[in-house]
């Protein structure tokens, strides 16, 4: 069963830039979008693959 992404959020960090994603919970994870063409639609990731990707990020492996 597939549930629809709720309570998309912009990051507060994006200000008034129009290179931003949005991020919304599912059923077991998170849904991502692009804030200035959310008509393409979004990609999901499973809750291990969300955390796995904001442990990358808190910790600079894309620096």
């Amino acid at each position: 069963m597939t549930l629809r992404p709720r309570n998309w959020q912009k990051s507060s960090r994006s200000n008034q830039h129009s290179h931003c994603v949005e991020v919304a919970r599912t059923h077991d994870g998170a849904a991502v979008r692009d804030t200035k063409n959310r008509a393409a639609g979004h990609f999901t990731t499973t809750h291990q693959q969300w955390a796995a990707f904001l442990n990358a990020v808190k910790t600079n492996r894309f620096d």
